[in-house]
């Protein structure tokens, strides 16, 4: 069975050719510059393998349309390729970012799924149209293969309402549909998933905090194998410091910058998303940049690096109380697989609460599921590299299955 997972942004496309007989990837790739002068398209076919090979082109992608077209051909290249007939493709599998309250599983693609796909845009302006677009370009190129839509909210839809309602006049949950939604739900549900294999138990009598830090960030609260909070909000602003995203802020700076520094919402609004976090308090949002700053003695690279652990270490003792019972914390994603530092000083002083970091484990380089805790630990710490693709193919596999 070979499923092709398509994650589409607003200039970009990353895909995923998957053979889930073996779980191997067959080819991945990626489109970026859409729209722009200069676009690219690179695929890896084959990758592992003594037949791997690397495809490049460089010229004007007009559109999603043009985009995965030329993915398409690289994919079908009669030489290297790795499909020989479209209808070797068992489904397409599409990332969605906003399923709202109206998906709490993967779905296969129909126009009416599609109408409540473009219903939740006011959700995310940003996202839910290029996944649309996405979307549409593949029913087009893979005519007749069933389509199927998993939505990164989803893992979060059985967070309770006395922690997704935020404390606003009811009506604006009513008519707006203003609450938590959370973010990031395919990585955690992922690696909650391989977590609960490493430990050798059953996911559905676990308690887990699991920690997505990349560019984006975000927490989420496990308990029995289900998300009950997480850091993520209405939009992926809210909780942890980010990349260029703020996180949590006094909701008043809106009004304060607009009346003191006369910024209208679109400028507050960019301000938060595209110019703080780490990038705002150093001028720096790679966490490799940052740590090198702080070793030619930039002071500022040092306080986003304490900014940002701190928070993190705040949400594990916020998340510690809302379950009680914390069998094991997940690190995953960029910075959370990768950066020792941030780990130890994320789960800094903890130690009364039952958490001790194995120095030397923390220290290693990282590809599987590696415990990184000492054995007297009573939480026990994970290091679990995501794999979106991987979890979405899996749960397209389940709805093939049904």
């Amino acid at each position: 069975m070979k499923i092709l997972v398509i994650n589409s942004g607003s200039s970009s496309i990353k895909f995923q050719l998957l053979d889930m007989a073996r779980e191997s990837v067959l080819a991945s790739g990626l489109v970026e510059r859409i729209g722009e002068p200069q676009g690219l398209v690179k695929c890896i076919l084959k990758p592992g393998t003594e037949k791997e090979h690397v495809v490049k082109k460089t010229q004007a992608i007009k559109d999603h349309t043009s985009g995965m077209r030329l993915a398409v051909e690289m994919l079908s290249d009669k030489d290297q390729g790795v499909i020989a007939d479209k209808r070797d493709v068992s489904a397409v599998g599409h990332r969605v970012v906003h399923g709202g309250e109206d998906f709490h599983e993967p779905t296969v693609i129909t126009a009416e799924v599609l109408a409540a796909i473009e219903k939740n845009i006011p959700l995310a302006p940003l996202h839910n149209p290029a996944n649309m677009d996405g979307i549409r370009v593949a029913q087009e190129l893979f005519a007749g293969v069933v389509q199927v839509a998993v939505f990164d909210t989803a893992f979060h839809q059985t967070i309770p309402p006395h922690a997704y309602h935020y404390a606003l006049p009811y009506e604006l949950y009513e008519k707006e549909r203003i609450r938590r939604y959370g973010f990031h739900g395919t990585s955690h549900k992922f690696v909650a998933g391989e977590c609960a294999k490493a430990m050798g138990r059953s996911l559905e009598e676990l308690n887990l905090i699991t920690i997505h830090l990349g560019n984006g960030c975000s927490m989420t609260a496990v308990e029995n194998g289900k998300s009950v909070d997480t850091t993520l909000g209405l939009t992926p602003l809210e909780g942890l410091v980010m990349g260029t995203r703020s996180g949590d802020v006094d909701p008043a700076i809106h009004a304060f910058l607009a009346r003191n520094c006369h910024m209208d919402i679109e400028a507050i609004d960019r301000l938060l998303n595209k110019d703080s976090g780490l990038k705002g308090l150093c001028g720096l949002n790679d966490m490799r940049d940052i740590h090198a700053a702080i070793a030619a003695g930039n002071e500022r690279a040092k306080l986003a690096l304490a900014v940002q652990t701190y928070r993190n270490k705040k949400y594990v003792g916020a998340f510690m109380a809302v379950l009680g019972r914390v069998d094991a914390i997940i690190f995953t994603a960029g910075i959370g697989e990768n950066d020792g530092v941030v780990r130890t000083m994320s789960l800094q002083g903890l130690e009364p609460f039952g958490i001790s970091l194995d120095r030397e484990a923390n220290t290693q380089r990282m590809t599987k599921p590696t415990l990184i805790s000492q054995a007297e630990s009573r939480t026990q710490v994970w290091v679990i590299p995501t794999n979106e693709e991987l979890a979405i193919a899996r749960e397209i596999k389940v709805v093939l299955s049904r």
